[in-house]
């Protein structure tokens, strides 16, 4: 294993060991002097050590207490600012704005992570993850296609998102079973996001795409009759994959000018 360190499979843990792909997402990233960046799960370092020569300074979020050592070793506090813990947990808002999130998701808890990037996003200037290519794929879906779903809809609502390119397993030491991706979001400005009850929004979401074989007549039917559906323009024998987010939007405003 590299340097000595043991992949801890509760953790997700595949360390990324490849100089090209490195320098890659290093230059999609593009860090600058005096920027605060926080890095996801820094590990043995791979990303850690050429964004600190670009910037300077780092905040980490690190739960593996062997690596927290090894970066104490390496690193001085006026160059780490190491935040020890687990990042679904950890407060954002603890951290300058507007902040760069970068960071090699751990694979296992990649979906209730950017769901807790999502709710810290008005002080986030940029997010540049690498993920299974699979979930990437999910998040940049278009409407009326197999990968479309609630991640898509959720994130797709907050965020401008561009998958930039795939990384494949051997560029990891232990190398995966599965292709990874780089994806970059950047959040929508307030303004584009505008449904006037988010949760309630979330909870349509999720209702429609809870049994996908279902019509949203019957996957909506706590919420929507057929006059709403009419008033709407929405066909309630279609399913959820079919409608894009702003007809989500419209659903949720709908009802809540109703209540």
């Amino acid at each position: 294993m590299p340097q000595g360190h043991i992949a801890r499979k509760r953790f997700g843990q595949n360390f990324l060991s490849d100089p090209n792909i490195i320098r890659k997402i290093i230059s999609s990233i593009a860090p600058k002097p005096g920027q605060a960046v926080v890095e996801i799960g820094p590990g043995l370092g791979a990303l850690t050590q050429p964004l600190l020569v670009a910037c300077g300074h780092l905040h980490v979020v690190e739960i593996d207490r062997d690596l927290i050592a090894r970066l104490k070793q390496t690193y001085t506090p006026e160059q780490l600012t190491i935040h020890e813990g687990d990042a679904l947990k950890f407060d954002f808002a603890s951290l300058p704005a507007l902040l760069r999130v970068v960071g090699n998701l751990p694979y296992n808890i990649s979906t209730p992570l950017l769901f807790h990037f999502a709710g810290y996003a008005e002080r986030v200037e940029d997010m540049t993850f690498m993920l299974q290519k699979e979930v990437v794929q999910r998040m940049v879906a278009e409407p009326d296609t197999e990968e479309y779903g609630r991640l898509s809809v959720m994130l797709q609502y907050r965020f401008y998102m561009d998958s930039l390119f795939d990384v494949p397993p051997g560029a990891f030491r232990p190398a995966p079973k599965v292709t990874s991706a780089i994806v970059w979001m950047k959040p929508r400005p307030a303004s584009e996001c505008a449904c006037k009850d988010e949760a309630l929004m979330a909870r349509i979401v999720t209702a429609a795409f809870g049994q996908r074989r279902k019509t949203l007549r019957n996957t909506l039917r706590e919420w929507l009759d057929e006059e709403d559906f009419a008033a709407l323009g929405i066909n309630p024998q279609a399913r959820g994959e079919t409608l894009a987010v702003a007809d989500y939007v419209r659903i949720a405003d709908h009802i809540a000018a109703k209540r």
